[in-house]
């Protein structure tokens, strides 16, 4: 048997006569390592959903809306402007050449009823580049038209919360719905795309054309909001400044004011869903570098008093030839067994966590293999860290004196 073999089967036979005493010594690395892998699992999931809600609002896109004004030394906040209108968005069209579609949007929630179901919901108008702005195909039916639009005919198109709740199994396609009292015949249904970044649903919804909203259920002038999409990504941003410098021009706002127009990106909001996303595995983190640091001193603690008790063994193993490095070893190896056996069950736990928080919270999580080498490698660095010390007093005993005492 090779010394550091008989190092380990030394360390496994101490450990193993306080079973207890090592179990609760334990408890804080597993509670640390657990804590690492739930924050890496549950955080890496948000991000990634995140990610994914907002790819499904649109590609390159970028929204338009009132923002706030000044009036008599009093601000209003959001939406409190009206000058936002149709002229601008035709201005956009015409002299912003990056902008591929652009959709002028308004929005209001009615009763919507069918026969004798009946589904309150968010009715939305828009134009015919919608669609393509929101990367959101037709599942059944079709869009409505340009001509719909100009027209304000009494057209829309379902989202599949509402098919079902009005629905059930039947199909929509040609069907008459009543929204305000007004009879529409539906021409298609969206389909699904799941909830928000604000957890809202986004197959609650019905889609009309833009005039039709506007004239026959809001009854307003002002346009609610545009969007847009450019060409591609790295065009996102060269079209946001050009839109701010050709609206800040058509409503006069001179240089030191305040624009009344708010434009948010795509990449704006992947960046604050990060940032939100980083806060709370930083406070997960914390929590977790606290547990680690109690279970490391627990640790420490322990061998110390191991060092104590065993006091007489270490001066028997060196009046028989071991060195102080081969018992700062075996204690050093006991302390990282204690952490690295923790970290493993912590581990495991760790994954139990993730599991029952995707089953009965309904949060995403993901479990990447690096998170759980780096959970493991944390236990290891713990137990040597807080190990060193326990294992250089004891390898420091006089032997004489150790074996003196009782």
């Amino acid at each position: 048997m090779t010394k550091a073999q008989n190092i380990l089967k030394v360390a496994v036979t101490a450990l193993g006569r306080n079973k207890l005493r090592s179990l609760l010594t334990t408890l804080g690395i597993i509670i640390g390592v657990a804590c690492v892998v739930a924050t890496i699992g549950i955080g890496d999931g948000a991000r990634i959903q995140a990610e994914d809600q907002l790819r499904s609002l649109g590609t390159n896109f970028l929204m338009i809306y009132p923002g706030s004004i000044t009036s008599g030394g009093a601000r209003a906040g959001f939406g409190a402007s009206s000058k936002l209108s149709y002229e601008d968005l035709d201005a956009i069209r015409r002299e912003i050449q990056d902008v591929t579609y652009i959709s002028a949007t308004n929005r209001t929630t009615q009763q919507v009823i069918y026969g004798n179901q009946n589904w309150s919901t968010s009715i939305q108008g828009a134009e015919t580049d919608w669609p393509l702005i929101r990367s959101w195909n037709i599942e059944r039916g079709q869009f409505f038209t340009d001509q719909d639009v100009r027209s304000a005919n009494k057209v829309c198109v379902l989202g599949t919360t509402v098919v079902q709740n009005l629905f059930g199994s039947e199909d929509p396609i040609g069907k008459i719905i009543r929204i305000k009292n007004l009879p529409f015949k539906v021409v298609g249904v969206l389909e699904s795309k799941g909830g928000s970044t604000m957890g809202q649903d986004q197959d609650d919804t019905v889609i009309a054309p833009y005039e039709t909203v506007r004239k026959k259920l809001i009854g307003t002038t002002a346009v609610g909001g545009i969007l847009a999409s450019a060409a591609s990504n790295d065009m996102v941003q060269r079209s946001q400044d050009e839109i701010t410098a050709l609206l800040r021009q058509r409503h006069r706002i001179v240089k030191a004011s305040d624009d009344d127009f708010i434009i948010r990106t795509q990449t704006e909001m992947l960046q604050q869903a990060e940032d939100q996303s980083r806060t709370m595995s930083y406070l997960l983190w914390s929590i977790a570098g606290v547990s680690l640091l109690v279970g490391g001193i627990g640790i420490m603690n322990i061998m110390l008093v191991s060092v104590t008790e065993r006091t007489r063994e270490i001066g028997v193993r060196m009046a028989i030839g071991a060195k102080g490095k081969d018992i700062r070893a075996q204690f050093l190896v006991e302390a990282v067994a204690l952490s690295i056996a923790g970290g493993t069950l912590g581990i495991f736990f760790g994954l139990g966590i993730q599991k029952g928080v995707a089953r009965f919270a309904g949060w995403p999580v993901a479990v990447q293999p690096q998170a759980i080498a780096l959970a493991f490698a944390f236990s290891a660095l713990v137990g040597i860290a807080f190990g060193f010390y326990p294992a250089l007093k004891a390898s420091q005993l006089d032997p004489i004196e150790a074996l003196r005492y009782e």
